[in-house]
């Protein structure tokens, strides 16, 4: 029997932590019911997994870097293990909260040190092609738990659906530790990795723009991302459409951003320039936010599919941009030992988007009675995008930096 690439599985592992970020969404209108959960709560809980990630990211990643990344993804997947069996006893929507926050603690340690570990995994001619993989593990995480949620929730409710999902992580957890080569020994890594070590690949992230600018920019990217896919099954709830039909489509909304981001490695992979595939991303964002929320003229099944539409070019064409960032944080990094410092600030403010994200739509939507106005927001934040993605063009663009990046990897520039 052929034995199984280990970054596959490191980007199943991935997907096992994704789901706990897709969970939420179907359960939400059955949340309402049950625990009284209102809709700015309901846009917290959407948001609140990203807050360890928020405030944690960059410590987690420069951690990372020093303990090593199997250990760390596995620490996260058993925190998440134990957050989601402990939610699934909860009886208010405070304490979910407080334990989808320890679950996005989880998430942080189970999937940012992931890029790291499949670059010392997979041949350097292949790490683009892996990492626009990788870069899927969040739709496709999602797509899962939207397209199953529906289904388990209806049949067994939405605490067992918690508890399956616990189990899945811990297994997921012990496969990774079992298949995956050990780190480097912790005495060894101590003694180039201690609190000078520490210092100085932060110095060393933090001084360059390279490290900022890919941050923004998945800011940009997930906040509206996630706000938009979020909020999808109540959206649906409310027009009318049936629980389980309004979870497959939110679904396949979710599912087509794998394409993006697996297109996105294939095209880095031929030399198609980073900054224009960011471009062709939230230029799609911004428009398929438009046609999914702004007020349409036509018959209702007219505006309902050119909706739809809207979101699957949304989705689908906006994968490019995650697919695209993941490859460039591996090559912005200062060097090889500070790409996880350097993947945790791009965390920590794609967290601040996804956190501010869902509740500034459900504000929007609150204040002015509907969703129609959504793509202010969707809007706003695809056109910051587009300017940092022209910032990102420009630095690609200036030679010192590809003549140090070549000479740092090893690549032809």
């Amino acid at each position: 029997m052929r034995r199984i690439n280990p970054a596959l599985i490191v980007v199943l592992a991935g997907v096992s932590a994704a789901l706990h970020v897709g969970k939420l969404p179907t359960a939400i209108p059955v949340l309402r019911e049950a625990l009284g959960v209102t809709l700015l709560e309901a846009g917290f809980l959407l948001s609140l997994v990203q807050l360890a990630g928020m405030s944690l990211g960059l410590l987690v990643g420069l951690a990372a870097d020093a303990l090593g990344a199997k250990r760390t993804m596995v620490a996260g997947l058993a925190i998440l293990s134990f957050a989601s069996a402990l939610g699934s006893g909860a009886h208010d929507a405070q304490t979910l909260m407080l334990l989808r926050a320890v679950e996005g603690f989880g998430f942080l340690l189970a999937s940012m040190p992931a890029p790291s570990l499949i670059r010392r995994l997979v041949e350097a001619s292949r790490v683009p092609l892996w990492l626009g993989l990788w870069g899927a593990y969040m739709p496709f995480g999602t797509a899962l738990a939207l397209l199953c949620g529906p289904v388990a929730i209806a049949s067994l409710g939405w605490p067992l659906w918690w508890d399956m999902l616990a189990a899945l992580s811990a297994i997921m957890g012990a496969w990774l530790w079992l298949a995956i080569p050990a780190d480097e020994p912790l005495a060894h890594s101590s003694q180039s990795h201690g609190a000078q070590g520490w210092l100085h690949r932060l110095r060393r992230t933090l001084s360059l723009p390279g490290p900022w600018l890919i941050a923004l920019c998945f800011a940009f990217y997930s906040s509206q991302w996630l706000a938009v896919i979020g909020f999808l099954p109540s959206i649906y709830a409310q027009s009318g459409l049936a629980a389980g039909l309004a979870g497959a489509a939110t679904a396949l909304a979710a599912a087509v951003n794998i394409a993006g981001n697996v297109t996105a490695g294939r095209l880095l992979h031929r030399g198609v320039r980073p900054h224009w595939l960011l471009y062709c991303g939230f230029l799609a964002m911004g428009a398929g936010g438009v046609l999914a929320f702004a007020p349409l003229a036509g018959d209702a099944a007219t505006v309902a599919a050119i909706r739809f539409a809207g979101v699957l070019m949304f989705s689908m064409v906006g994968g490019l941009i995650p697919g695209t960032l993941f490859s460039l944080a591996v090559r912005v990094s200062p060097d090889d030992r500070s790409i996880s410092t350097t993947l945790g600030w791009m965390h920590q403010c794609s967290a601040f988007g996804q956190f501010m994200g869902p509740p500034a739509v459900a504000w929007v939507a609150t204040r002015m009675g509907g969703w129609s106005w959504s793509w202010l927001v969707t809007g706003a934040c695809a056109s910051a995008g587009l300017l940092v993605a022209a910032m990102i063009g420009r630095l690609l663009r200036q030679s010192r930096y590809v003549e140090s990046h070549a000479a740092s990897t090893g690549e032809s520039s």
